[in-house]
């Protein structure tokens, strides 16, 4: 009996001992978290259920040279609502104002926002989806809304920013102004990435159901400051026109893909820069940057670096004779044929230039240089020939020019080379060349931006840059350009002559080489050049006496059923660039034929800078002006100015009389 209650006693002692060991842990514990590890768990709980959320700032805008838009970051909005914020009261005596506004804004029925807005308080929605993709102006509307007027925690207002890249202008010249996203960096924008990028903001976000977070307050914990701006060199009317010029060529031949670009002679700016490749449904959009990347055989635009080199040289003269014989010679067992048949005889080396003798301009080569080819190599070099013009754009294509010490130098290598074959160069060398012509001598680097701007104040500007301060002798230019204007009066671009405006430049068609491969089988193919497909050019410059604009336009594939010449495909695309830009900017006194008219625009002119002189001290009503105009006046009386649409001002975010805070922030709603 003893024994048993001594059994029992012990397991009590044991069970108390126990429990007392179970008590002393959990008290340790206890202390451990709230003391030792509170702060930790303290940080966690708050991580799990507040965040801090970045707020991206605004990229910089990219501007034409006149102050056009080419791209800008327009601000959208997520609407949403915590209708569980909102007190019960406050909901029934405004849920039919709030639904007629936004029926009114949104176009769904009153009675639609009712049924979302009730079903909603019912079941207890805290992040319920208002709107998606709502602009900067309208947003500031609905913040005004009944019950919205609010604000978060009162009105379950809930506004979700993000920035969406847009180009005004659509897609003209969109592969120039480029991206910088998750495609790459490609452009002006992927070049000055850097600079444009502004300082992200932070906001304070807190969990809600289902794994939602919805902004604390209105107010952001730091705001985003927006990037800096590029100013190019585009202009934005030669830009269309080029850009529609090219389009229609394009759609006529079926072409796979083209480009053209506009140069200011004198420094160097493009004014305009279109390239379109082709979808396969035949629609044409900016695919690639041909002006820049496509380096390719030039053809018979090469003729005038090779003309200019014997001139300069004076081993020929443009009154040379050159004997074409029937129009056909063999050099190492390799034909080289004119496309007039029977050849033209015997004639000066000028007319070997304006009627693209192909047979002329290889006699004429191999004559002076096949015994010293590094001379003509030499000069080749001087044209900015055989390296990259050195553009901030990602992407240039390089040149391929043999050299007599390089491996793939051959017997013919020099000959085929002064016709534009055997060599490989961009769009924008050949135009770099031609402007230099232009230019009388000076060849200065094509360039796509003017200036870099933060907060109107300019940081840096693009001055022009001169490659060569003399490409050749002042006799040698002026008997290029003689015989380059004879090229359009009585060459193979006469075609596009015109008594009303002169222009100057050369044709160019080029069959295009066939790689050698391995097809499926494995059988090689290629190797040769193409019978059917062709690269038609021009290149030139207008006026011809007193150049103001240097262009070339490079066509790709275009059906050979309907044409393949430069003279027929790519020719009348330079003469209506330079036609319209005649007529629509004149560049000097042949177009200039309307008093009355430019009287007419520049009494107009100084209206509108009367009335941008004038002083403020309120702000102006633009309501009605011309977008552009607006931005204008709105920037010169010392506003910031964000716009979205086109048109004509349809609401200013700053009422007219109010009292004018320079450096303020103004919205344009253009309709």
């Amino acid at each position: 009996m003893a024994t048993h209650k001594k059994s029992i006693l012990n397991k009590f002692y044991l069970v108390a001992a126990l429990l007392a060991l179970f008590l002393l842990a959990i008290i340790f514990r206890v202390v451990n978290i709230q003391y030792v590890q509170g702060e930790k768990y303290k940080k966690l709980a708050t991580e799990l259920t507040i965040k801090q959320d970045t707020i991206f700032a605004n990229k910089g805008n990219v501007y034409a040279a006149d102050g056009n838009l080419l791209a800008t970051s327009m601000s959208k909005y997520t609407i949403r609502m915590d209708v569980v914020a909102v007190d019960s009261k406050v909901f029934e005596k405004n849920i039919a104002g709030l639904s007629k506004a936004l029926s009114q804004m949104l176009g769904k029925s009153k009675n639609y926002y009712q049924n979302k807005l009730r079903n909603a308080k019912k079941r207890k929605n805290r992040y319920l989806l208002i709107a998606r993709n709502v602009g900067y102006n309208d947003y500031l509307k609905m913040k005004k809304f009944p019950i919205f007027n609010l604000g978060v925690y009162r009105g379950g207002f809930i506004a979700e920013h993000k920035t969406v890249r847009e180009h005004p202008i659509g897609k003209i010249a969109e592969r120039t102004i480029g991206y910088d996203d998750f495609r790459g960096e490609a452009g002006i924008e992927g070049a000055f990435a850097d600079f444009m990028q502004g300082e992200n903001g932070l906001r304070w976000k807190q969990k809600i159901a289902k794994n939602q977070w919805k902004p604390i307050s209105d107010v952001n914990e730091k705001e985003p400051i927006d990037g800096h701006d590029v100013i190019t060199t585009i202009d934005v009317n030669i830009q269309d026109i080029t850009h529609h010029a090219l389009l229609r060529q394009l759609e006529t031949f079926e072409a796979d893909h083209g480009c053209a670009v506009v140069m200011e002679t004198s420094t160097g700016e493009i004014k305009a820069i279109s390239n379109l490749g082709r979808t396969t449904k035949g629609k044409y959009y900016e695919k690639r940057n041909y002006a820049v990347w496509e380096s390719h055989e030039p053809g018979s635009t090469f003729k005038l670096a090779s003309l200019m080199a014997a001139l300069d040289d004076k081993v020929i003269d443009t009154s040379t004779v050159v004997d074409t014989e029937k129009g056909k010679i063999f050099i190492h067992n390799r034909k080289v044929e004119d496309s007039r048949r029977g050849g033209y005889g015997k004639i000066s080396a000028a007319r070997v230039f304006e009627v693209s003798s192909n047979v002329g301009i290889v006699k004429l080569i191999k004559k002076h240089y096949d015994h010293q080819p590094e001379k003509f190599i030499n000069k080749i070099a001087k044209y900015g020939f055989t390296k990259p013009v050195g553009f901030k754009i990602k992407g240039e294509g390089k040149p391929i020019v043999p050299k007599p010490s390089d491996k793939s130098w051959n017997k013919i290598s020099l000959e085929w080379m002064s016709w534009g074959y055997g060599i490989s160069v961009t769009p924008m060398q050949t135009l770099m060349f031609y402007n230099a012509v232009a230019n009388n001598g000076v060849m200065i680097k094509p360039r796509f931006v003017k200036e870099l701007r933060r907060q109107n104040n300019t940081e840096k500007v693009f001055e022009t840059e001169v490659i060569n301060p003399r490409i050749a002798s002042e006799e040698t230019l002026s008997k290029i350009r003689e015989v380059m204007e004879n090229v359009v009066i009585k060459g193979t671009a006469d075609n596009i002559y015109s008594s009303n405006f002169s222009m100057a430049g050369k044709t160019g068609t080029a069959k295009k080489y066939i790689p050698r491969t391995k097809n499926k089988k494995g059988e090689w193919e290629g190797g040769y050049y193409s019978n059917k497909k062709y690269v038609a050019s021009f290149a030139g410059f207008f006026p011809a006496d007193k150049p103001k604009y240097s262009c070339i336009v490079v066509i790709h594939n275009p059906d050979k059923k309907k044409g393949y010449y430069g003279a027929t495909v790519a020719a009348p695309v330079f003469k209506e660039i330079a036609q319209k830009i005649y007529t629509t900017t004149p560049v000097d006194n042949q177009s200039v034929d309307d008093k009355t008219e430019f009287t007419k625009i520049d009494n107009q002119y100084k209206k509108y800078q009367n009335i941008i002189n004038k002083e403020y001290s309120k702000i102006p009503n633009v309501k009605g002006m011309n977008g552009m105009d607006a931005v204008s006046l709105l920037e010169n009386i010392g506003l910031k100015v964000k716009f979205s649409g086109v048109g004509k001002v349809e609401h200013q975010s700053i009422e007219k009389g109010e009292k004018l805070i320079k450096g303020s922030t103004i919205i344009l709603k253009l309709s």
